[in-house]
């Protein structure tokens, strides 16, 4: 009979070697796809390793997207990101425009063009309290305006948002954009510098010309101020002020130098030109007529200031209205016909009332 073998159990040592041991040796079947890993901690490791990619990646995405907030910020602060505003909310006349005569036929060109291949330029507009005030596009918003009566969908259009407000910039702006698209006439350009001086934008008429027309050549602002002092003097009668070429309006100027403001404003005044042509015959007479009268060589620098007074409607019909300079009253009367006992019983009682 065969000895009995006596049985021990192992300790925790060996059991922990045997179990290392286990787990070490592979496995003898190559279809044996389990682990010793416990599931769990495989799902764990694959997760934390998906999320530490996936951290990468956000962190990847969010440097661009900060990058790009911070470029678009950067341009909607200068005023280069597009926005569709509505036309209605833009005041076209939160400047004044430099540009006093359309050209119908090409406003008409300009609602095709638009129609057919849309808004190529944005309008410049600055904001204010009230929406938005309109910088530079001035004809492209009135093409919108007119389109948006037939067609709902022109009642938004693109715009750049500045942050020019109404000063200088503003100005400029407008300025170099009609210079550029079409160049203004030379009374245009006179006249925008006296506005834009009398609205306390500039500090003079002749700082006003040097900065608007900055790039312009010393001599071309030398004519810009000349017909500045046109505009000054006779812009309140003028009827066909764009008409006036170089030539003509240097002589106006040199004219209104030395004095002969009043001849030329009497002429505008009892005249009625039908255009241009016939506006400068009568200001040529006046310009000849006062060349024979004495000149008072004393007499230089800008022209002499004239006030305008409003006219006043008279209860039996016809306006009377005036002008008044340093040393002289200009009174008016329109639409009524006087005799002359009642043209001197006027002028008795303003020698009474004067003195």
């Amino acid at each position: 009979m065969a000895k009995r073998r006596r049985l021990t159990a192992p300790d925790a040592t060996e059991l922990q070697q045997m179990e290392e041991g286990f787990v070490a040796k592979p496995s003898a079947n190559p279809f044996e796809t389990k682990s010793a890993v416990p599931p769990i901690a495989q799902v764990a490791a694959e997760a934390a390793s998906l999320n530490s990619m996936t951290s990468v990646t956000d962190r990847v995405e969010l440097a661009r997207d900060q990058g790009d907030a911070a470029r678009w910020r950067a341009a909607a602060q200068d005023g280069l990101v597009v926005q569709m505003l509505a036309i209605e909310d833009i005041d076209q006349d939160f400047i004044r425009r430099d540009r006093l005569v359309e050209d119908a036929e090409a406003m008409a060109e300009l609602q095709a063009s638009i129609q057919a291949n849309g808004l190529r330029a944005p309008v410049e507009v600055a904001k204010t309290e009230a929406g938005y005030g309109l910088i530079s596009g001035f004809r492209r918003l009135q093409a919108y305006r007119a389109l948006a009566q037939q067609d709902s969908s022109f009642a938004l259009i693109p715009a750049f948002v500045r942050e020019a407000g109404a000063g200088q910039v503003a100005y400029i702006s407008m300025v170099e954009e009609n210079e550029v698209r079409a160049n203004l006439s030379h009374y245009e350009r006179g006249r925008i510098a006296v506005l834009a001086a009398g609205q306390g934008v500039f500090p003079s008429v002749e700082a006003a010309v040097d900065t608007l027309f900055a790039a312009a050549s010393k001599a071309k602002r030398s004519k810009v101020r000349s017909f500045a002092r046109v505009h000054e003097a006779l812009g309140d009668l003028l009827q066909f002020p764009t008409g006036l070429t170089e030539k003509s309006g240097l002589a106006l100027a040199s004219a209104l130098q030395a004095g002969g403001q009043s001849h030329l404003r009497t002429a505008l005044a009892g005249g009625a030109p039908q255009d241009a042509k016939t506006e400068w015959v009568l200001l040529q007479q006046a310009l000849k007529a006062d060349g024979a009268a004495p000149r008072n060589k004393s007499r230089g620098g800008r022209p002499q200031e004239i006030t305008r007074l409003p006219a006043r409607g008279l209860p039996k019909g016809g306006a009377l209205s005036a002008e008044i300079s340093a040393d002289s009253l200009r009174i008016e009367l329109k639409g009524r016909v006087l005799n002359a006992d009642t043209a001197e019983r006027i002028l008795q009682l303003i020698a009474r009332q004067i003195g």
